[in-house]
């Protein structure tokens, strides 16, 4: 009998122990789990866009419709010059479009027939509009608004356009999917002899265009249309074969390898996505380069050729970043609100000591201001530990610390987020440095994790 009950208390000791263990392992698993959702947490763009102030949404407003604050907009505005920028030094030429357009517009592109679910339609005085849910038709009417020749060709037209498209609100998801939104927006018009070259320009300047954000890693789909099924699309053969050889052949002499998706092509043309790979290895669709077989077809989109009769242009869809919005979110959550020096809101937070150092700290941040440096000044009565940790916070990449002995010495003490203290300058010193790494090619200068939230 007492062996048995000796055995007993043993067993239970095992049984405590191998419990013991299980619920230590469960307890590990769960707290690394939580650990893995807090770091997904703090690099969620919605997150990060809270903490840095840089937009929100608001019921009043509607689901899907985005409030751009002050310093979201600056960083927005800077992307958008860099855009403009390099449009025009690649031959675009830059366009302005309206934010409604008449239902007979839609009517003609088919939108209105396979599309109107998606669209914003009214009436006013008996009249139907649209509010547009994409440029296309647009650039059409710019290019149709005289004769072109094939002297005038290829012409690019660009632009940051706004739409708006009505998604289901439970497909909603802060900046990722919206229904209010701002394409970078380009249309290539150009003769079949053309196209080539344009679909290989396209990839170069992709390429930059990406690389200037960070992205250096990306793969890319070629959707190519079912080849039993020609009758699902419009265009003849011809120019099928000519547009998918020209996609394929642009990617190899690019060496970018390829998935060819057969049969996802959508009716109208083939087509290449580049999908970018953020910090944290998450793939985003991002840019795409479109055939267009529709659109010409119905606006009867031609020019003279060089023998004097009219032919059908080849129209190329194409947007580098997207949806500006969407690209917004990845770029957060890719540096996870770490923006470089040349895209952060506030370059400098200049931080005065104490209350006898904040004139010269005043003039410090008005110099900065001066020489188109974005410079904020802290003039709170918080300690100057408390400054350094808030611009810590708000990621500025500078911070100009001013004092007794800086007042003395027309000098800052600068330190560098996430850095520390980098040394005493010149206020010419550290815009000539700000200046060095804008003027330096617009890239980040480090692809930091996103899970490290300063």
């Amino acid at each position: 009998m007492v062996g048995v009950f000796k055995w007993g208390i043993q067993k239970h000791e095992s049984e405590s122990v191998s419990e013991s263990r299980h619920h230590h392992r469960n307890r590990v698993k769960l707290l690394e789990n939580k650990k893995a959702e807090r770091e997904l947490l703090e690099a969620d763009h919605r997150v990060i866009g809270q903490q840095l102030d840089l937009f929100s949404i608001s019921e009043d407003v509607g689901a899907g419709l985005v409030l751009w604050h002050p310093k979201g907009t600056i960083i927005r505005d800077v992307i958008r010059e860099f855009w403009e920028r390099e449009h025009r030094r690649n031959g675009y030429q830059l366009v302005a479009t309206p934010h409604i357009a008449r239902e007979r517009l839609w009517r003609i592109s088919g939108h209105l027939d396979y599309y109107r679910r998606h669209m914003y339609v009214f009436k006013k005085a008996g009249e139907g509009y649209v509010v547009k849910p994409m440029n296309c038709p647009f650039h059409v009417q710019i290019y149709k608004a005289k004769p072109r020749s094939y002297r005038d060709l290829p012409m690019r037209f660009a632009e940051w356009g706004t739409v708006y498209r009505y998604e289901p609100s439970g497909t909603l998801c802060g900046l990722l999917r919206v229904r209010g939104f701002t394409q970078d927006d380009a249309h290539i018009f150009c003769t079949e002899e053309q196209v080539q070259r344009e679909v290989l320009t396209l990839l170069d300047f992709t390429e930059k265009i990406l690389k200037s954000f960070g992205f250096n890693e990306y793969s890319a789909v070629l959707s190519t249309r079912d080849p039993k099924r020609h009758e699902k699309y419009m265009g003849s053969d011809l120019k099928w074969n000519q547009a998918q050889e020209a996609l394929a052949l642009a990617l190899e002499t690019k060496a970018i390898d390829y998935r060819e998706a057969e049969g996802e092509a959508v009716f109208y043309g083939p087509k290449i996505d580049l999908n970018i790979v953020d910090a944290s290895g998450k793939e985003w669709q991002c840019t795409t380069i479109q055939f267009d077989f529709n659109l010409p077809n119905r606006f009867n989109v031609c020019y003279i050729g060089a023998d004097g009769c009219e032919k059908e242009a080849i129209m190329i869809h194409r947007a580098l970043l997207g949806a500006i919005e969407r690209f917004f979110a990845i770029l957060i959550e890719h540096c996870g609100g770490n923006f470089p020096t040349w895209l952060a809101p506030v370059q400098v937070a200049v931080l005065p000591v104490s209350k006898e150092s904040t004139d010269y700290a005043r003039r410090v941040c008005q110099t900065m201001l001066n020489a188109a440096i974005r410079a904020e000044l802290d003039e709170s009565q918080a300690t100057i530990g408390y400054k350094i940790r808030n611009a810590e916070i708000q990621k500025s990449p500078y911070m100009a610390i001013v004092g007794r002995r800086e007042v003395e010495t027309h000098m800052i003490a600068v330190r560098k987020h996430r850095l520390g203290d980098i040394g005493s300058m010149t206020i010419q010193q550290l815009i000539a440095q700000i200046k060095q790494e804008d003027k330096a090619s617009p890239c980040l200068e480090d692809n930091v994790n996103p899970k490290n939230p300063i």
